[in-house]
């Protein structure tokens, strides 16, 4: 399936999104499902960051020191993004992939423009009863839909107020949960091969690898201002996306 000209694509995709993790702390996933999606297509870019992005994101997930804390509140929006993303993953086998990938452009763009403008809600705790689940399923829908985790779990996980670390740590599970979620519906509906596996697999040591160079090099760069650069191409790729899947 997958040529040397492919392969080198994915290694050195993997390598940029681990280098932004490294750097900003998030965006493995976006920014390979972004680029894999655009170049190679949806599904496959789909299956090929399922090893890499459980990888990275579990050890984020674990540690901080507020893992039951975090659970304990956030539990019902995991549990509804994860268990959703089967029902989203049937559109894979049923919509016009053109079309999802489409939609997967336009989350792109939703997920850059609210973050370049510095956009949040506030969510009052009460209402996280009612509004984390609902917020959950439809995270977990688009997941299945699109691959991407983003819009709106992180919002929602933004809204709530938690402090920046715990906000990270979160995120981490959510992503987690969301990557093991599709792996197992990308599985049940017969569009995760061998081979994507192994490819994924092996997509793991750029990944980390591009992950270790960012660390080296984030307290040489200007975090705010590199974070704006990976915003701005995100907002290009996903707009790229849209029209290339509508044209």
């Amino acid at each position: 399936m997958f040529d040397f000209v492919a392969l080198a694509l994915i290694g050195l995709t993997f390598l940029l999104a681990g280098v932004v993790k490294g750097v900003i702390g998030v965006g493995l996933p976006t920014v390979s499902l972004a680029v894999l999606t655009a170049t190679i297509g949806l599904p496959p870019a789909m299956a090929l960051l399922l090893v890499p992005s459980l990888v990275t994101n579990v050890w984020q997930a674990v540690v901080g020191g507020s893992f039951r804390g975090i659970v304990s509140r956030i539990w019902p929006f995991l549990l509804a993004a994860g268990v959703s993303v089967w029902v989203g993953a049937v559109a894979l086998k049923r919509i016009d992939v053109s079309l999802l990938a489409a939609l997967l452009g336009v989350l792109l763009v939703v997920y850059a423009v609210l973050s370049l403008s510095r956009f949040r809600v506030s969510l009052p705790r009460r209402w996280e009863s009612w509004a984390g689940p609902m917020l959950g399923v439809t995270n977990g829908i688009l997941t299945g839909m699109t691959g991407s985790f983003v819009v709106p779990g992180v919002l929602y996980l933004q809204a709530i107020g938690l402090p920046r670390d715990m906000l990270i740590q979160a995120m981490g599970m959510l992503f987690s949960v969301s990557t093991v979620a599709l792996a197992v519906s990308l599985g049940g509906h017969r569009l995760l091969s061998i081979e994507l596996a192994l490819v994924s697999l092996a997509a793991t040591l750029p990944a980390l690898l591009g992950m270790a160079v960012g660390r080296l090099v984030r307290s040489g760069l200007a975090e705010e201002k590199f974070r704006r650069v990976f915003f701005l191409s995100l907002l290009v790729l996903g707009v790229y996306i849209v029209i290339r899947s509508v044209g």
